[in-house]
Formats: structure tokens, C-alpha cells, sequence
């Protein structure tokens, strides 16, 4: 027989959290010296993860579907288009693809949706910035027409849009 003691854990407590060290503040400051505070930073854009979760939550909520139902229709798991609508997954064409038919709706549908959410947003942005902004803006981009998308599902229109599309020249 072997004499072996048994495994014993080692349990290092943790370093108690220190506090980080403060500049000094001058005793009495006078108004007019204090630095004016800094202008609020610019809101970031949208990310397309973002929107494009947002349109497929917003559908299937209007549609009263289930996360469960939708996952087993488009054949995707239900945590992974739970991650999808919550922006947390960057998810392929074929996957969004899936998750559109399985909404009734076409890729092209889906992506329609998502870019009139992206031009609101991004409306809304520019009516907040200066207008020297949009018009530097406005003269790099060229207008394009987008026909009409809209899928078919028991032969009423599921979604279509139709509206002009800048891009960048």
C-alpha cells in the first residue's frame, strides 16, 4: 500500500482593492479659472448587428411568434437568434436569410427594414450636428433609386419599401 496524502488546495485570499490614487485639488479655485466642460461627445453610429436584431425582434413581435417558434422554422438554434435580435451576434447571409423566411420574410425584405431603421437613425443623428456636416455629406454621396421589395406570403405583401438610397461617390 502507498502512503499518498491527499490533494490539498491551496487558497490564496485576494489583495484587498485600493482605491486609485487622486490628484490633489487645489484648496480654492476661482470660477473663472475652471476649464469649461467639454462638449458632449458625438453619438456613435449604429452598429448593423444592432439594427438588423432590432427588425427581426420588432417583426416577430408584430407577427406575436415565439423566439421558439422562429428558431425551429428558420432552423436555428433558439440562443443563437436570441444573441441575433440582441445585437450580440454577427450572424452570415444564410443564417439571416433563414431567420427571414422564417418571418415570411425574403433577404431582401429584411435588409429593406433594416436600412429604413439605419436611415431614420441616421437622419435623427444629423438633425442634431452641425450643418456644415450634412452638406459635406450631401455633396459626397450620389443619389440612387431602390425599387420596390416585397415578398409574398398568401399573397399579401409582407413588407415593401421604396425610397432613395445615397451612396458614397
Amino acid at each position: 500500500m502507498s502512503n499518498h496524502t491527499p490533494n490539498q488546495t491551496r487558497v490564496t485570499p485576494p489583495a484587498p482593492a485600493q482605491a486609485p490614487a487622486r490628484p490633489p485639488v487645489p484648496a480654492a479655485v476661482p470660477a473663472a479659472a475652471s476649464p469649461a466642460p467639454a462638449a458632449a461627445p458625438a453619438a456613435k453610429e449604429p452598429l448593423w448587428r444592432h439594427i438588423v436584431g432590432d427588425v427581426l425582434r420588432r417583426e416577430r413581435l408584430a407577427q406575436e411568434r415565439t423566439l421558439k417558434d422562429v428558431a425551429e422554422a428558420g432552423r436555428i438554434s433558439m440562443p443563437y437568434l436570441s444573441e441575433l435580435e440582441r445585437g450580440r451576434k454577427e450572424a452570415s447571409s444564410e443564417v439571416l436569410a433563414a431567420a427571414a423566411h422564417a418571418l415570411g420574410l425574403g433577404l431582401a425584405d429584411l435588409l429593406a427594414l433594416a436600412q429604413g431603421e439605419l436611415a431614420r437613425l441616421d437622419e435623427a443623428r444629423s438633425a442634431r450636428s452641425a450643418p456644415s456636416t450634412r452638406s459635406v455629406v450631401r455633396k459626397r454621396t450620389s443619389p440612387a433609386s431602390v425599387t420596390r421589395l416585397s415578398t409574398r406570403l398568401g399573397g399579401a405583401p409582407v413588407a415593401s419599401r421604396q425610397g432613395e438610397v445615397r451612396l458614397a461617390a
